[in-house]
């Protein structure tokens, strides 16, 4: 075995250098650069150890003769120069990959019959049996490559491209944007210095996973996996100078490294704001046995999260879409922004790395870039972009304009059709009403599945778009081209700047999570509704802090409040507040758990000069302070001052009373401030059972909720007066949605 031969390794263009590099440590002797690969000298198990530890290779060829081959007469006998019992038995089977370049034979499937018809009629010749075909997985593949009519046979080790690890499903993908190919993906990290950083402990994070390759491909980098010890067909096992014994030293070298290396491996991460290309990511990781290394979570750029201060700065990479069709680049804009903003936010003092097609899009990430390499994906010529996280390599960007090409998509010109017919039926509405902020579109049509709420704010219009998850039968390229052309007519219908247009991708989120923080922009605006004048924010949280559906619940309130003391419950931004304190509440009380909206409540309040100390905000858990209120003794005169002080009621004294209670919990939540969780189909009975208890003889309680499948339970408020206003309730403007929410009217039996 230790006989040196003459092998070439072929490679992706513009990975030629790497792959040198990476056979020198891998122990080839004399390597030497090439057109697509690297040749070098080294005997059977180097060669072995090349197609089992090379990242960046395609295969590994083992040349047997090389022959002027100007007709299919010359090439036929050239292959029968070659003794093919050597390599193979009259049984076995093979398949022939033939190649040409500037020579008369250049049909390749005529090339490759000839190379077979010479080996199957030499064996036929010389045993009466011939080899067989097998396109997939045969016993010996052989390469041919002709150049300038000359044939050079080779002999295929790897059998099968060397990119393919064995941890992908093919078909599974289908549906998530082209995954890069393994060897790519590697190179890229290679490139970037990803195997230095992992050495010093630093982490690797995707925030635009996809399915996973980058990471994976990092973990196995960092942990010292073999990239070829998950792959069980390989071509030289059917090659009869194969020697088992030599193979399954090198297998077992590679295992012990993967155990030692895999105790030592930083951490990775993955983040993809579609849930299927994380759910197929995870599947790949646990194929390739580094699903307790990976860890992989659904989140947009904008709420993508820093590992931690506990986590050793490392690398950033992504492989974001290229936009290599007409009119995607223009969209593509401020998806890269998005990249450059999370990476200015989350990984100051990081590197980071991104590959991409289009220096346009690059220069979108708003980062000088520090050093470019020439890389292809296929065909295409890619630059990788490595960047030295701070803000001194920040360039300035203007606003990404809408790109008028994909307004004129039929798919554009439809939905821009149903928008103007909805702004039509609702315009007199919505003079007549004196609305300011409204739905203009709630996914009318299922190919386009928006909503769209425009805010005529006193500094002008603004856009509010959400955008539900598509279901995962449905591809992501299709999604993003049909919210991109959305997008484009969005400023012309609507009359506003696309910089005022703000879109977030709205899921079914559960409890508290419609509050969590995505940005830290802290723009607010001021829009009109009847009498109030509120805040609302575009850019920070999921929801703007005002619920437009509930327009006409915060009418009744105002309307039903003057001369009443007034109680909030899970109050939000106040908005319900301000509409009863302008329509003549006594008080108003408002109980929320979260600081940051009681503050953002205070300065609605504020905003429509309501001040004083019959405007109170109590930061508290509703449910437990809601219990303390029932279960403490009810004062025994309606003159608050005159009632016995309770710890833990409003104002230090017992239990008041109210005229007029809302009640809008959120349908699940489980926040950390919480003793216990809250789920609002389990809990809602007593919620309601302990607010009632705090209506005064004559009062009202409006409870309202927006958990669709939501079942009122009548025997459990048997004792209580139950009116269904949920029609009632209803804006015009979601008239297309009568599920967007449940409302009653409540009062107790004996008022």
């Amino acid at each position: 075995m230790s006989q040196q031969h003459r092998f070439f390794a072929t490679a992706p263009k513009g990975m030629e250098g790497l792959l040198a590099d990476e056979l020198r440590a891998l122990g080839a002797a004399n390597v030497a650069e090439a057109r697509a690969g690297a040749s070098f000298q080294s005997d059977i198990a180097g060669a072995l150890r090349v197609c089992l530890w090379s990242r960046v290779a395609n295969r590994v060829l083992l040349p047997l003769a090389r022959f002027p081959a100007a007709d299919p007469e010359a090439l036929y006998a050239g292959v029968q120069t070659i003794d093919w019992s050597e390599h193979m038995a009259a049984d076995a089977t093979l398949a022939v990959d033939f190649s040409s370049v500037r020579s008369r034979i250049d049909h390749t499937q005529f090339g490759a019959q000839k190379v077979k018809d010479a080996i199957v009629d030499q064996f036929r010749a010389a045993t009466g049996e011939r080899p067989s075909v097998a396109r997939e997985q045969p016993d010996l593949r052989i390469n041919v490559f002709l150049q300038r009519d000359t044939a050079v046979v080779n002999l295929d080790l790897s059998g099968d491209s060397l990119h393919r690890r064995g941890y992908r499903r093919p078909g599974r993908e289908e549906n998530v944007a082209a995954p890069l190919k393994e060897n790519l993906a590697a190179a890229i990290l290679l490139r970037a210095g990803w195997a230095e950083i992992a050495k010093q402990g630093g982490a690797l994070v995707d925030p635009v996973c996809g399915s996973g390759t980058l990471p994976i491909e990092g973990a196995m980098i960092a942990a010292d996996i073999a990239p070829g010890l998950l792959r069980e067909y390989w071509g030289f096992l059917g090659w009869r100078k194969h020697r088992p014994e030599v193979w399954g030293a090198l297998l077992a070298e590679a295992r012990q490294r993967r155990e030692a290396g895999l105790t030592q491996c930083p951490p990775v991460y993955g983040f993809d704001l579609s849930g299927r290309a994380v759910e197929i990511a995870r599947a790949n990781a646990e194929r390739a046995g580094l699903a307790q290394v990976i860890a992989f979570a659904q989140v947009s750029l904008a709420d993508c999260p820093h590992p931690g201060e506990d986590v050793t700065p490392g690398l950033v990479v992504a492989n974001p879409p290229y936009g290599e069709r007409l009119g995607e680049v223009h969209e593509l804009r401020r998806l890269y922004r998005d990249l450059g903003d999370c990476l200015l936010k989350r990984y100051v003092g990081w590197r980071a790395a991104v590959i991409t097609s289009e220096r346009e899009l690059g220069m979108a990430i708003g980062l000088r870039a520090r050093r470019l390499h020439k890389l292809y994906n296929g065909a295409l010529e890619c630059q990788l972009l490595r960047f030295e996280v701070d803000p001194k390599w920040a360039m300035r960007r203007g606003p990404v304009p809408p790109n008028p090409a994909l307004a004129q998509t039929p798919g554009a010109q439809m939905f821009a059709n149903r928008l103007r017919k909805n702004l039509k039926q609702l315009a007199r509405w919505r003079r007549d009403q004196d609305i300011h902020a409204f739905r203009a579109y709630d996914a009318d049509m299922p190919e386009y599945a928006l909503a769209v709420d425009v805010y005529d704010c006193e500094d002008g219009r603004h856009v509010h778009v959400q955008e539900y998850a598509a279901p995962a039968s449905i591809a992501e390229d299709k999604v993003r081209a049909r919210r991109h052309e959305a997008l484009a007519v969005l400023p012309e219908v609507l009359e506003v700047a696309p910089e005022r247009v703000h879109l977030k991708l709205r899921e079914r989120k559960r409890g508290s999570r419609q509050y969590e923080k995505l940005q830290d922009e802290r723009h607010f605006h001021v829009v009109r509704e009847g009498p109030c004048r509120l805040w609302v924010n575009f850019e920070d949280y999921l929801d703007t802090g005002l619920f437009l559906d509930h327009r006409i619940t915060r009418q009744m309130i105002g309307e039903r409040a003057a001369g009443r003391d007034f109680l909030n419950l899970f109050a939000y931004t106040g908005t319900a507040t301000v509409h009863a304190a302008l329509g003549g509440a006594s008080s108003t009380t408002s109980v929320d758990m979260s600081r940051t909206y009681l503050d953002w409540a205070r300065r609605n309040l504020a905003l429509n000069e309501l001040h004083g100390p019959n405007q109170r905000l109590l930061q508290a858990d509703v449910t437990d302070w809601l219990a303390e209120q029932a279960e403490a003794k009810a004062p025994e005169s309606s003159v608050w001052g005159r009632a016995r002080p309770r710890t833990g009621s409003v104002g230090g004294d017992a239990p008041r009373r109210f005229g007029l209670i809302f009640l809008d919990p959120p349908t699940f939540s489980n926040s950390k401030r919480m003793a216990d969780s809250l789920d609002i189909q389990r809990d809602h009975v007593s919620l309601i059972q302990h607010a009632a208890r705090l209506l005064t003889d004559d009062g009202e309680l409006l409870f309202s909720t927006n958990f669709r499948r939501f079942r009122l339970d009548e025997a459990g408020l048997a004792d209580l007066q139950v009116e269904d206003i949920s029609r009632q309730t209803l804006p015009k403007d979601f008239e297309r949605n009568p599920k967007i929410h449940r409302c009653w009217r409540i009062r107790r039996r004996d008022a």
